[in-house]
């Protein structure tokens, strides 16, 4: 199955448009509607030519914690031959819309829409756009955290229209995720995972979890029910949750609703705040 997914182009809004929005930061949560990603707000970075991106999260006091995400645009001929400046870094690429190039240890990808590359910390990796289009995808990047006797996990990548999701119990496959890296997997000290829900299927009750999380929706349409407050999000709204924020929803229809989902796993949480 091929399918779709919610790129942002920028652009700026009319004068006449009001100046209310559906976006909301909370101690909790934040929304960040697709409206929010005009030209104004995107950001560069060093070593890379012909891109810009939207800088989704970030590790800050009082927001995300444990890792950041980007949505980036590269024109055709844009890249970078240094794209990561930190060793420590490990990184999930995910492409919504183009396609690129990207060398991985002296291996070459020709990454589609879909397509999904982990890189683990300290990979020599290179991305190009050698076609005619602009290409835009995900990038969320996370500090890996080595643990003494366990090995560091080996990059891949793949495509999600080539895997198939996983159903959850006693869901009738309403509720599925297309999982990457094997959950049992103790190396991987983070899951980017798609979670697909049909029209009318719900996560049935509040999730109350240590995980943090970063949403963003590629498809469809949902009413979110965040800390005691119902939220309408779509494709190109992007949800930060904090840790043991309650959450739950339901998919609004027609189609799928369909979001790329960050969380933080399989290590002890810090015992010093001041060691995040």
């Amino acid at each position: 199955m091929s399918h779709t997914y919610y790129a942002p182009h920028g652009g700026h809004p009319p004068q006449t448009q009001l100046t209310s929005d559906r976006a909301v930061f909370t101690e909790a949560y934040a929304v960040i509607p697709k409206g929010v990603m005009r030209d104004i707000v995107t950001s560069n970075l060093p070593f890379w030519n012909d891109t810009r991106l939207w800088v989704l999260a970030r590790p800050l006091t009082g927001f995300a914690e444990t890792f950041s995400q980007y949505i980036m645009e590269v024109l055709p001929g844009g890249g970078s031959d240094k794209p990561e400046l930190d060793p420590q870094a490990e990184g999930v690429l995910f492409v919504v819309e183009g396609e690129m190039t990207l060398t991985l240890e002296g291996q070459t990808h020709a990454m589609k829409t879909g397509g999904y590359a982990f890189i683990p910390p300290g990979s020599n990796w290179q991305l190009h756009n050698e076609s005619s289009e602009p290409v835009r995808f995900h990038w969320v990047r996370k500090a890996y955290e080595f643990v003494e006797g366990i090995d560091v996990p080996e990059a891949f990548v793949t495509n999600d229209n080539d895997l198939a999701p996983t159903e959850m119990p006693d869901t009738d496959g309403r509720w599925a995720t297309t999982r990457f890296a094997d959950p049992s997997d103790v190396r991987h000290d983070m899951h980017v995972n798609i979670v697909t829900f049909q029209p009318g299927a719900s996560i049935p009750f509040d999730e109350t979890h240590i995980m943090e999380h970063g949403l963003y929706v590629l498809e469809g349409k949902a009413v979110y029910h965040l800390n005691q407050n119902w939220v309408e999000v779509e494709a190109g709204d992007f949800m930060w949750l904090r840790s043991f924020c309650p959450q739950a929803c339901y998919a609004g229809g027609p189609g799928p609703f369909r979001y790329l989902l960050y969380k933080d796993v399989n290590r002890h949480p810090k015992l010093k705040i001041n060691a995040l």
